[in-house]
Protein backbone atom coordinates (compact mmCIF):
# COMPACT_ATOMS: atom_id res chain seq x y z
CA UNK A 1 0.00 0.00 0.00
CA UNK A 2 0.92 3.29 -0.84
CA UNK A 3 2.56 5.57 1.49
CA UNK A 4 -0.81 7.59 3.15
CA UNK A 5 -0.27 11.89 3.12
CA UNK A 6 -2.00 14.13 5.24
CA UNK A 7 -2.21 17.68 5.78
CA UNK A 8 -3.08 20.74 7.80
CA UNK A 9 -3.40 23.81 5.93
CA UNK A 10 -4.39 27.14 6.78
CA UNK A 11 -3.42 30.97 6.18
CA UNK A 12 -0.29 31.64 7.42
CA UNK A 13 0.27 27.77 9.01
CA UNK A 14 3.98 27.65 9.68
CA UNK A 15 2.76 28.20 13.67
CA UNK A 16 0.76 24.71 13.34
CA UNK A 17 1.78 22.66 15.98
CA UNK A 18 -0.26 19.65 14.27
CA UNK A 19 2.43 18.35 12.52
CA UNK A 20 4.98 17.27 15.25
CA UNK A 21 1.73 15.28 16.97
CA UNK A 22 1.15 13.62 13.71
CA UNK A 23 4.22 12.06 12.53
CA UNK A 24 4.83 11.41 16.51
CA UNK A 25 2.12 9.21 16.20
CA UNK A 26 3.77 7.54 13.09
CA UNK A 27 6.96 7.00 14.42
CA UNK A 28 5.62 5.46 17.39
CA UNK A 29 3.37 3.45 15.77
CA UNK A 30 5.74 2.46 13.17
CA UNK A 31 3.03 3.45 10.40
CA UNK A 32 4.33 4.33 7.00
CA UNK A 33 2.84 8.00 5.78
CA UNK A 34 3.09 11.78 5.94
CA UNK A 35 1.27 14.63 7.34
CA UNK A 36 2.89 18.25 6.15
CA UNK A 37 2.29 21.94 6.31
CA UNK A 38 0.18 23.11 3.25
CA UNK A 39 0.06 26.83 3.10
CA UNK A 40 -3.06 28.01 1.08
CA UNK A 41 -4.53 31.50 0.53
CA UNK A 42 -8.48 32.06 0.54
CA UNK A 43 -8.30 32.44 -3.22
CA UNK A 44 -6.18 28.93 -3.69
CA UNK A 45 -8.56 26.86 -1.01
CA UNK A 46 -11.13 25.46 -3.22
CA UNK A 47 -8.12 24.35 -5.86
CA UNK A 48 -6.65 22.65 -3.21
CA UNK A 49 -9.83 21.13 -2.37
CA UNK A 50 -10.12 19.96 -5.93
CA UNK A 51 -6.38 18.65 -5.46
CA UNK A 52 -7.87 16.96 -2.61
CA UNK A 53 -10.59 15.11 -4.56
CA UNK A 54 -8.52 14.01 -6.98
CA UNK A 55 -6.46 11.88 -4.69
CA UNK A 56 -3.49 14.24 -3.63
CA UNK A 57 -4.05 13.37 0.04
CA UNK A 58 -6.68 10.96 2.17
CA UNK A 59 -7.23 13.64 4.08
CA UNK A 60 -6.10 16.34 6.66
CA UNK A 61 -7.07 19.30 9.00
CA UNK A 62 -8.00 22.65 7.91
CA UNK A 63 -7.31 25.86 10.32
CA UNK A 64 -7.74 29.40 10.46
CA UNK A 65 -9.17 31.30 7.65
CA UNK A 66 -10.71 28.10 5.73
CA UNK A 67 -13.01 26.45 8.40
CA UNK A 68 -15.89 28.30 7.38
CA UNK A 69 -15.27 27.46 3.71
CA UNK A 70 -14.50 23.71 4.23
CA UNK A 71 -18.54 23.71 5.98
CA UNK A 72 -19.17 25.01 2.12
CA UNK A 73 -17.64 23.24 0.31
CA UNK A 74 -17.77 19.16 1.35
CA UNK A 75 -20.36 16.73 0.08
CA UNK A 76 -21.03 15.93 3.65
CA UNK A 77 -20.85 16.91 7.59
CA UNK A 78 -21.19 15.28 10.95
CA UNK A 79 -23.10 15.84 13.51
CA UNK A 80 -20.34 18.45 15.38
CA UNK A 81 -19.56 19.95 12.12
CA UNK A 82 -23.22 21.08 11.46
CA UNK A 83 -23.86 21.95 14.91
CA UNK A 84 -20.54 24.28 15.18
CA UNK A 85 -20.72 25.41 11.73
CA UNK A 86 -17.65 25.22 11.07
CA UNK A 87 -15.16 21.64 9.29
CA UNK A 88 -11.50 21.38 10.59
CA UNK A 89 -10.97 17.60 9.43
CA UNK A 90 -11.26 16.28 5.63
CA UNK A 91 -11.37 12.89 4.54
CA UNK A 92 -12.23 11.17 1.16
CA UNK A 93 -15.07 7.93 1.60
CA UNK A 94 -14.97 6.67 -1.82
CA UNK A 95 -15.77 9.41 -4.17
CA UNK A 96 -17.32 11.23 -0.86
CA UNK A 97 -15.71 14.42 0.60
CA UNK A 98 -16.26 14.55 4.05
CA UNK A 99 -15.88 17.12 6.87
CA UNK A 100 -15.87 17.11 10.59
CA UNK A 101 -15.43 19.34 13.43
CA UNK A 102 -13.13 17.35 16.28
CA UNK A 103 -12.63 20.44 18.40
CA UNK A 104 -15.88 19.64 20.97
CA UNK A 105 -14.50 15.62 21.44
CA UNK A 106 -11.27 16.66 21.62
CA UNK A 107 -12.24 19.15 24.96
CA UNK A 108 -14.41 16.77 26.22
CA UNK A 109 -11.84 14.25 26.27
CA UNK A 110 -8.98 16.03 27.59
CA UNK A 111 -11.42 17.31 30.48
CA UNK A 112 -12.25 13.63 30.90
CA UNK A 113 -8.51 12.70 31.76
CA UNK A 114 -7.24 15.97 33.61
CA UNK A 115 -10.43 16.56 35.39
CA UNK A 116 -12.44 13.43 35.89
CA UNK A 117 -16.25 14.02 36.85
CA UNK A 118 -16.13 17.35 35.29
CA UNK A 119 -19.34 16.94 33.38
CA UNK A 120 -21.53 16.29 36.58
CA UNK A 121 -22.12 20.26 36.78
CA UNK A 122 -25.04 21.86 37.04
CA UNK A 123 -23.77 25.35 35.51
CA UNK A 124 -20.70 26.28 33.18
CA UNK A 125 -19.66 29.08 32.51
CA UNK A 126 -18.37 29.94 28.95
CA UNK A 127 -16.53 33.11 28.54
CA UNK A 128 -16.69 34.48 24.87
CA UNK A 129 -19.37 33.81 21.83
CA UNK A 130 -16.86 33.34 18.90
CA UNK A 131 -16.28 29.98 16.87
CA UNK A 132 -14.46 28.38 19.65
CA UNK A 133 -17.69 29.04 22.42
CA UNK A 134 -19.11 27.35 19.66
CA UNK A 135 -17.16 23.83 20.30
CA UNK A 136 -17.12 24.06 23.71
CA UNK A 137 -20.75 24.24 23.83
CA UNK A 138 -21.51 21.57 21.71
CA UNK A 139 -19.36 19.74 23.90
CA UNK A 140 -21.72 20.83 27.44
CA UNK A 141 -24.65 19.96 25.02
CA UNK A 142 -23.51 16.53 23.97
CA UNK A 143 -22.34 15.86 28.17
CA UNK A 144 -26.02 17.58 28.97
CA UNK A 145 -24.58 20.12 31.70
CA UNK A 146 -27.88 21.74 32.26
CA UNK A 147 -27.01 25.29 32.48
CA UNK A 148 -24.38 26.50 29.95
CA UNK A 149 -23.94 30.56 30.69
CA UNK A 150 -22.24 32.36 27.93
CA UNK A 151 -20.70 35.64 28.51
CA UNK A 152 -19.41 38.27 26.16
CA UNK A 153 -18.83 41.98 25.36
CA UNK A 154 -20.92 41.88 23.08
CA UNK A 155 -23.97 40.41 24.07
CA UNK A 156 -25.88 40.29 20.75
CA UNK A 157 -23.20 37.58 19.98
CA UNK A 158 -23.85 35.55 22.83
CA UNK A 159 -27.32 36.06 22.18
CA UNK A 160 -26.71 34.43 18.98
CA UNK A 161 -25.32 31.35 20.20
CA UNK A 162 -28.22 30.82 22.94
CA UNK A 163 -30.66 30.82 19.80
CA UNK A 164 -28.46 28.35 17.86
CA UNK A 165 -28.59 25.95 20.65
CA UNK A 166 -31.42 26.23 22.07
CA UNK A 167 -32.43 24.91 25.30
CA UNK A 168 -30.52 25.08 27.90
CA UNK A 169 -27.85 28.11 26.51
CA UNK A 170 -28.04 31.84 28.27
CA UNK A 171 -26.68 35.14 26.93
CA UNK A 172 -25.33 37.56 29.29
CA UNK A 173 -23.22 40.64 29.22
CA UNK A 174 -19.38 40.77 31.25
CA UNK A 175 -21.43 42.83 33.68
CA UNK A 176 -23.27 39.27 35.26
CA UNK A 177 -20.48 37.16 35.61
CA UNK A 178 -19.72 37.37 39.13
CA UNK A 179 -23.10 36.33 39.80
CA UNK A 180 -22.79 33.35 37.43
CA UNK A 181 -19.75 32.18 38.88
CA UNK A 182 -21.70 31.66 42.49
CA UNK A 183 -22.95 28.12 41.78
CA UNK A 184 -20.65 27.57 38.67
CA UNK A 185 -19.06 23.89 38.45
CA UNK A 186 -17.29 24.84 35.49
CA UNK A 187 -15.83 27.70 33.94
CA UNK A 188 -14.60 27.75 30.34
CA UNK A 189 -12.15 30.65 28.59
CA UNK A 190 -12.92 30.47 25.28
CA UNK A 191 -11.33 33.95 24.59
CA UNK A 192 -7.55 35.16 23.54
CA UNK A 193 -7.60 36.72 26.94
CA UNK A 194 -4.22 35.50 28.79
CA UNK A 195 -2.71 34.65 25.15
CA UNK A 196 1.35 34.99 25.30
CA UNK A 197 1.60 37.53 28.12
CA UNK A 198 -1.81 39.30 27.55
CA UNK A 199 -3.93 40.21 30.91
CA UNK A 200 -6.34 37.20 31.45
CA UNK A 201 -10.28 37.71 31.81
CA UNK A 202 -11.08 39.55 35.26
CA UNK A 203 -13.06 37.38 37.31
CA UNK A 204 -13.68 36.89 40.81
CA UNK A 205 -12.71 33.45 41.42
CA UNK A 206 -13.17 33.35 44.91
CA UNK A 207 -17.42 33.06 44.45
CA UNK A 208 -17.19 30.21 42.37
CA UNK A 209 -17.41 26.92 44.65
CA UNK A 210 -14.57 24.88 45.79
CA UNK A 211 -15.49 21.71 44.07
CA UNK A 212 -15.19 23.95 40.19
CA UNK A 213 -13.00 23.44 37.32
CA UNK A 214 -11.49 26.35 35.75
CA UNK A 215 -10.49 25.61 32.13
CA UNK A 216 -9.05 27.56 29.59
CA UNK A 217 -8.49 26.62 25.36
CA UNK A 218 -5.33 29.44 25.41
CA UNK A 219 -1.83 26.83 25.60
CA UNK A 220 0.49 29.86 24.73
CA UNK A 221 1.53 29.72 27.63
CA UNK A 222 0.39 26.53 29.49
CA UNK A 223 -0.31 28.47 32.54
CA UNK A 224 -2.61 31.01 31.91
CA UNK A 225 -3.36 34.28 34.00
CA UNK A 226 -6.51 32.59 34.75
CA UNK A 227 -5.44 29.11 35.34
CA UNK A 228 -2.41 30.79 37.73
CA UNK A 229 -5.15 32.93 39.70
CA UNK A 230 -7.12 29.44 39.82
CA UNK A 231 -4.54 27.24 40.99
CA UNK A 232 -3.82 29.83 43.74
CA UNK A 233 -7.67 29.36 45.17
CA UNK A 234 -7.47 25.49 45.22
CA UNK A 235 -9.45 25.09 42.63
CA UNK A 236 -8.66 21.87 39.62
CA UNK A 237 -7.32 23.51 36.25
CA UNK A 238 -6.88 22.05 33.05
CA UNK A 239 -4.77 23.99 30.43
CA UNK A 240 -5.90 23.83 26.35
CA UNK A 241 -2.83 22.06 25.27
CA UNK A 242 -4.14 18.73 26.18
CA UNK A 243 -7.20 19.63 23.53
CA UNK A 244 -5.32 20.71 20.92
CA UNK A 245 -3.91 16.57 21.37
CA UNK A 246 -7.13 15.21 21.60
CA UNK A 247 -8.60 16.76 18.89
CA UNK A 248 -5.93 15.03 16.45
CA UNK A 249 -7.00 11.34 17.46
CA UNK A 250 -10.35 10.97 15.38
CA UNK A 251 -8.52 12.45 11.97
CA UNK A 252 -5.46 10.39 12.11
CA UNK A 253 -7.41 7.18 13.15
CA UNK A 254 -9.42 8.25 9.96
CA UNK A 255 -6.32 9.04 7.71
CA UNK A 256 -3.50 6.11 8.90
CA UNK A 257 -6.00 3.32 9.91
CA UNK A 258 -5.17 3.25 13.68
CA UNK A 259 -6.25 5.01 16.66
CA UNK A 260 -3.02 7.04 18.59
CA UNK A 261 -2.82 7.99 22.22
CA UNK A 262 -2.14 11.10 24.27
CA UNK A 263 0.26 9.98 26.72
CA UNK A 264 3.02 12.17 28.67
CA UNK A 265 5.19 11.48 25.92
CA UNK A 266 3.52 13.51 23.05
CA UNK A 267 2.39 16.37 25.75
CA UNK A 268 5.95 17.01 27.11
CA UNK A 269 6.99 16.92 23.23
CA UNK A 270 4.30 19.80 22.45
CA UNK A 271 4.89 21.15 25.44
CA UNK A 272 8.55 22.28 25.43
CA UNK A 273 7.91 23.43 22.18
CA UNK A 274 4.74 25.68 23.16
CA UNK A 275 7.21 26.61 26.18
CA UNK A 276 9.64 28.06 23.67
CA UNK A 277 7.18 30.40 21.80
CA UNK A 278 5.74 31.75 25.54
Amino acid sequence: MADQKAFVCGFPIAHSRSPMIHNHWLEALGLPGSYERVEVAPDGFADFIAQLRAGAFVGGNVTIPHKEAAFQLVDRRDEAAEAIGAVNTLWMAGETLWGGNTDAYGYAANMDAQAPGWDKCEAAVVLGAGGAARAIIQALKTRKVPSIRVVNRTVARAEALADHFGNGVTAHGEDETDGLLEDAGLVVNTTSLGMKGTPGPVLDLDRLPKTAVVSDIVYVPLQTPLLRDAEQRGLRTVDGLGMLLHQAVPGFERWFGARPTVDQALYDLIAADVEKAA
